[in-house]
């Protein structure tokens, strides 16, 4: 009996090796990606059943990379494995589709739960947050541009200015999980799901000072 196929996403070489030895002695590993542009070409070419994926990654984020598979039909199933207890966070990222959501310093045992519920076609979610995810799901986000904090501020200026992710860090002297934790946060409170959302939201509610257009970007 074939066994089920998955695919993992981790742009740390330690977590990733870890990981790597855990879930190839249950299941069929069939690669490792450190990006979420590689893991949807990844997705693409090798057909998992289960994606288990930080959130927080280079090029595109996990959320991202989960939001451009749901586009198509069918997709396998994703698990996010993170370092982020954040309620928050987890809420947004079942509101993208995601399947389950565990923190990483879970037990080894609880990935491999996770993974089989997840292929039983049920979703997983860390103990530690289940209450607050619950509450949040059951709450619709409020578009409220008041919730911004001054520095979410500055990353949205930015990521309207067409500014990567690297270069908004660099700029802001953060790293570059800090900036997108604050776009993931700012997409909550405004309600929005994807960045051209975002940066239309942005622009029709004057969140951001005006600039000159820029050849060649396009706001879809």
């Amino acid at each position: 009996m074939a066994r089920p196929r998955v695919l993992l996403a981790d742009d740390h070489t330690i977590v990733a090796d870890g990981l790597r030895s855990l879930l190839a002695e249950h299941f069929d590993l069939v690669g490792t990606v450190r990006d979420g542009v590689a893991l949807v070409e990844a997705a693409h070419r090798l057909h998992p059943d289960v994606i288990v994926s930080d959130i927080g990654m280079p090029v595109l984020s996990g959320l991202d990379a989960l939001r451009r598979l749901n586009e198509e039909t069918p997709h396998p199933r994703m698990i996010f494995l993170t370092m982020h207890a954040d309620p928050d966070l987890a809420t947004e990222a079942f509101r993208a589709g995601a399947a389950g959501y565990l923190v990483k310093h879970a037990a080894g045992e609880e990935l491999i739960k996770a993974i089989h519920e997840v292929l039983r076609g049920r979703f997983y979610l860390s103990p530690l947050i289940t209450r607050d995810v619950l509450t949040n799901l059951d709450t619709k986000p409020a578009r409220s541009p008041s919730r911004l904090t001054p520095r979410q501020r500055d990353v949205l200026q930015l990521v309207v200015e067409g500014k990567r992710m690297k270069e908004i860090a660099a700029s802001l002297d953060l790293s570059i999980r800090t900036v997108e934790f604050h776009k993931y946060e700012m997409m909550q409170a405004l309600g929005v799901r994807t960045t051209a959302e975002l940066i239309q939201f942005a622009l029709r509610n004057d969140l951001v000072a005006s600039m000159e257009p820029t050849e060649g970007r396009q706001i879809r």
